[in-house]
């Protein structure tokens, strides 16, 4: 199995997360920063990983630009999940998450989504990660090859 995991990280937060899900996927992962990513090489029943920070309840702009260009349908039969950093404050549950927004608009480029998105808490806007995500990162990563 090819996997592809994209992430933009502003505080390093979000890369060590994705270099965490990089990591616990099996066969051959390929890291990229989204500035620059490219998800040429997949094959259908390939995964495409894409996670950012959650800013306002969505993804950052240069992550959102990214999805933005897909083509339509140029994920056709390629599984795709998407994950996100966010705070721990219950507030920020108003405005909602990166990572489901980040995995609806995989699937609207006709990827089939696969599990649930991944959250993963920040201490603080600048972090650090909170105690053990790095671990929850893996074990997520490790599902969603299933």
């Amino acid at each position: 199995m090819k996997s592809v995991v994209i992430y933009e990280s502003v505080y390093g937060n979000t890369r060590t997360i994705a270099e965490a899900i990089a990591a616990a996927l099996p066969g051959e992962v390929k890291l990229q920063n989204v500035t620059g990513a490219s998800v040429a090489g997949l094959e259908a029943g390939d995964l495409l990983v894409v996670g950012a920070p959650t800013h306002g309840g969505r993804p950052t702009e240069t992550t959102q630009g990214f999805l933005d260009q897909l083509p339509a349908n140029s994920l056709a039969g390629i599984r795709v999940a998407g994950f996100d950093t966010r705070l721990t404050a219950k507030w920020v549950r108003i405005f909602g998450y990166a990572g489901p927004r980040i995995e609806a608009a995989l699937g609207e480029k006709g990827g089939t989504p696969v599990g649930s998105p991944g959250g993963f808490f920040v201490k603080g806007k600048e972090g650090p990660l909170a105690n053990g995500e790095v671990e929850r990162a893996a074990a997520w990563a490790r599902q969603i090859a299933g």
